[in-house]
């Protein structure tokens, strides 16, 4: 299973829209210059996305686009399977009934239900909001480091106590 870009990219926009959600539209061109994207290709991720109704545009002065619900209502498989189609590790897992005449004898069949399973709970599970959170904690690095120096014992400390 490899995403595509239009996969990839779609979840960039959520994310963008889920970092700066509120009630304003947020126009196309901010989207594509904050994301560095191609805001022709956006133009046609965007109306997948609002087609779907998973955000809303309005055109004109203080147009772009929104959210159409909270980002904690957004799961990522949602977002993908609108772009992929599919998020299936092979082929023959793609549509809901297996169709593959070897099915019952695949030996192998079982492996890629499994990480069929794996990735579609992972990805059911995971909310724009949750995105967020693990991309804000990224943006850190320095402050997430001084928590952790705060924490760890003082050496000396551990050797007066001895």
């Amino acid at each position: 299973m490899v995403i595509s870009s239009k996969g990839r990219y779609a979840l960039r926009v959520m994310v963008y829209l889920a970092v700066n959600h509120s009630d304003d539209y947020i126009p196309l061109k901010e989207i594509s210059k904050k994301e560095d994207l191609s805001q022709k290709y956006l133009e046609t991720i965007t109306r997948m996305l609002s087609k779907a109704h998973l955000i809303e545009a309005a055109s004109g002065h203080g147009g772009g686009y929104r959210l159409t619900r909270n980002p904690a209502d957004y799961s990522i498989s949602e977002i993908l399977n609108l772009t992929e189609g599919s998020l299936a590790p092979v082929s023959c897992l793609k549509d809901e009934q297996n169709m593959c005449e070897r099915s019952s004898a695949c030996y192998t069949l079982p492996i890629w239900e499994g990480l069929a399973k794996i990735i579609n709970d992972y990805f059911d599970n995971m909310t724009l909001a949750d995105v967020v959170r693990l991309a804000t904690e990224a943006d850190k690095p320095e402050e997430n480091k001084a928590d952790k120096e705060d924490k760890k014992p003082d050496s000396r400390k551990v050797k007066e106590s001895n």
